[in-house]
């Protein structure tokens, strides 16, 4: 009995004593939580104070230097201690005047990119902090060794390369990268930063050389202080994108660490460097844990891995997919009333300071000068001598300003947006048909007092007779652009309408127009890339069926070469092929207009061809033609010359180019098919090729503005 009371007894001490052993560890254990948690706020706190007191006053404290000092206590020349030294950041401007100064480099073609590169410096140069810009074609690639700190603005020219004035650096910078001799460590003290400059219409290629640039970088041990910004020239926000980026930069140079967060590139062109496997040092520091720093606080976004003398290439070398539609592009981004307008205000201040009038969201008009010139009664354009337009009664206009080229010639100086496919707001073709007289009549009202302008012509000039759906852009793109026309039509306007022959289903599904023009600018893949630079990679593919989809075509139908000499005048018998695939009724050979230099051209006035040069051209192609096409007229003021089918167009030795348009209008509305010879008209002679007229309309009074750019040659 005493025994199992005994037994009792120790059982129920030792009980107690469990009990209070596990209060003791609970209460230390709530004790532990509750002290880290503390330092962590504490800590928190701290960082917090401290970044606010740096980004309050960036600008550090004058240097010393300027002070009277004692050297014997200040061996360093500086107030500062060493210590003290090495946490300034050495680019600031203080105590680091013997360190070089940061590198912006700007990898440029039209300007942009070398624009945003000095925008750059200026804030830096605010914040204290020292860099200078720098063209790359000045520049040693091999010092970049040498540097702190490599800022890199790049924008992508043709086929995803550099810009010509950075083809050595990106060229070093690719083969140094992959060469094992050199190492991963080249660049192991240098920081760097890279913003693209694209235009995401052109798909697989969008910011491809800034991804290049950023991935060599990085695969030569250098230290990204951010991941790698974009900016897309194709919705009008480039600017914001680049401040956003900046602010995000001068953050991470004043606090001296990699600000976290998305990489905004695009993985496609680089996927073969992004996507490789995760390096043993990496997996080894995710899971230490210890090398975790918070930096959700700076930039709002997510924490990021550092390494031991920097940040994982993991963080930055790894980026986000950007879905896409089917043609490649950048998904749109709605406003709260659907789809964002074709026109941003950048675009529409540019488009503006060149005279066009903006109507809607995506539409403009502008006046011709030979619209102009005949209310002046100094004569018309050559589709006046060829196709018997009134030019004073002519309204040049498009419902799409975006186009899928950016052909080198163009005269627009790319101001205008581009894309592959509608993905903009949709204006109502009614209100566009109504925007765009208005717009036109306006600018016709101006005209009154003008020298030589007629009350007679003014008031014709105010109704308008014909529709030039030729001015910018890409009409076809529109997707009423059917009702559009028939607008036009039920209002007696007769259409030329221009396509640059990238969409062969939109021209197979067109109703009939007074005119359809291809764009014929080369005759091979290889020169059409070259002169049209078009956004589509299957772009040769495009262009055959749509002079294909062209021969099916019962109305009017032109081929339109835009010759530019020393490009696309030598291949005559590529263009006789051509022929053969569209069989077009007309075709126009028109020399290239010089519209002064640009950036985004090399184009001289040695590349413009004289009438002369013209001529022989169409004479020669005439020759290969086995008798289909003829030379019908020429205007020599626009060195231009009008090819026609012979067998459709000229009768008893008569040519008939012109056009009936009360006739048109009334086969149009009919509803019933119709073929191009049931409403041609006969040519005046002054019109017809080798006129001593020249094209030029007699009734006209000849005006002759003083030329000092040379004469043609003569032949002798």
């Amino acid at each position: 009995m005493e025994a199992t009371q005994s037994m009792c007894t120790a059982a129920g001490g030792s009980s107690l004593a469990a009990r209070v052993a596990l209060a003791a560890l609970v209460s230390a254990s709530f004790y532990c939580l509750w002290k880290s948690t503390r330092l962590k706020t504490t800590k928190s706190l701290t960082h917090h104070q401290k970044q606010e007191e740096k980004l309050q006053k960036p600008n550090p404290q004058p240097c010393c230097r300027s002070k009277v000092r004692n050297p014997a206590t200040q061996p360093n020349g500086c107030c500062k201690s060493s210590s003290t030294q090495k946490q300034e950041n050495l680019n600031s401007g203080c105590c680091g005047g013997g360190e070089s100064p940061g590198k912006i480099f700007f990898a440029s073609q039209t300007g942009t990119s070398k624009t945003l590169a000095h925008r750059l410096s200026k804030l830096l140069e605010e914040n204290s902090i020292k860099v200078e810009v720098i063209d790359p074609r000045s520049y040693e690639p091999e010092d970049l060794a040498k540097e702190s700190l490599v800022i890199i603005i790049a924008s992508t020219w043709q086929d995803g390369r550099s810009p010509d004035n950075a083809a050595f650096l990106a060229q070093w910078l690719d083969e140094s990268s992959k060469d094992f001799r050199v190492g991963s460590g080249l660049l192991s003290k240098c920081k760097f930063a890279v913003f693209g400059v694209g235009s995401r219409s052109y798909g697989a290629t969008y910011n491809l050389a800034a991804r290049a640039f950023f991935s060599q970088l990085t695969g030569l041990g250098g230290l990204a202080l951010l991941p790698a910004g974009e900016g897309d020239q194709d919705d009008g926000n480039i600017d914001g994108d680049f401040n956003a980026w900046c602010r995000r930069l001068v953050e991470s140079l004043l606090l001296e660490k990699p600000v976290a967060g998305e990489n905004n590139l695009a993985e496609d062109g680089f996927s073969d460097y992004f996507s490789g496997e995760d390096s043993e040092e990496d997996k080894e520091e995710d899971a230490s844990g210890d090398a975790i720093v918070d930096l959700e606080d700076i930039a709002g976004k997510a924490s990021f891995t550092a390494a031991k003398n920097g940040v994982s290439r993991k963080q930055f070398g790894k980026v986000n997919k950007v879905s896409k539609d089917f043609s490649g592009e950048k998904p749109l981004s709605l406003e709260e009333n659907g789809p964002r307008a074709m026109v941003t205000p950048v675009i529409r201040a540019s488009l503006e300071k060149q005279g066009y009038k903006i109507i809607g969201s995506h539409s403009g008009v502008k006046i011709c000068r030979w619209t102009k010139s005949q209310l002046r009664g100094r004569g018309g354009c050559y589709k006046h001598s060829f196709y018997g337009i009134e030019s004073h009664r002519c309204m040049e206009t498009t419902p799409s300003l975006a186009c899928a080229n950016k052909c080198v010639f163009c005269w627009r100086h790319h101001t205008n947006p581009v894309g592959k496919s509608w993905r903009w707001k949709l204006d109502d073709p009614l209100q566009i048909v109504e925007g765009a007289i208005d717009q036109h009549t306006k600018m016709i009202k101006q005209m009154k007092g003008v020298p030589g302008v007629t009350q007679e012509r003014l008031t014709e000039g105010l109704t308008p007779r014909h529709c030039a759906l030729s001015l910018v852009g890409e009409p076809i793109m529109y997707p009423e652009i059917n009702t559009l026309i028939g607008e036009l039509h039920r209002r007696q306007i007769s259409t030329f309408l221009v396509t640059n022959a990238q969409f062969p289903e939109a021209i197979k599904n067109l109703t009939p127009v007074t005119q359809l023009y291809v764009s014929v600018d080369a005759a091979t893949k290889e020169r059409l890339k070259a002169i049209d630079r078009p956004l589509f990679g299957d772009f040769w593919e495009r262009f055959i069926g749509s002079l294909k989809a062209l021969r099916d075509k019962q109305q009017r139908t032109v081929y339109r070469l835009t010759l530019v000499k020393g490009w696309n005048t030598e291949e005559l018998d590529a263009y006789k092929e051509l022929f053969e695939l569209g069989k077009p009724d007309f075709v126009e050979i028109k020399g290239v207009t010089y519209c002064g230099s640009s950036a985004t051209s090399t184009l001289t006035m040695e590349n413009v061809p004289w009438h002369a040069d013209v001529k022989a051209f169409s004479e020669a192609l005439v020759a290969r033609s086995n008798g289909e096409y003829e030379l019908a007229c020429e205007h020599a003021h626009s060195c231009c010359v009008l090819l026609a089918n012979a067998s459709k167009f000229k009768v008893q030795g008569q040519w008939f180019t012109w056009i009936d348009y009360d006739m048109f209008h009334q086969l149009a509305a009919s509803g019933e098919a119709f073929s191009s010879k049931d409403y041609a008209a006969p040519t005046p002679s002054w019109a017809v090729y080798g006129a001593r007229e020249g094209g030029f309309d007699p009734e006209q009074a000849r005006f002759k503005k003083e030329r000092r750019h040379g004469a043609p040659p003569t032949n002798s």
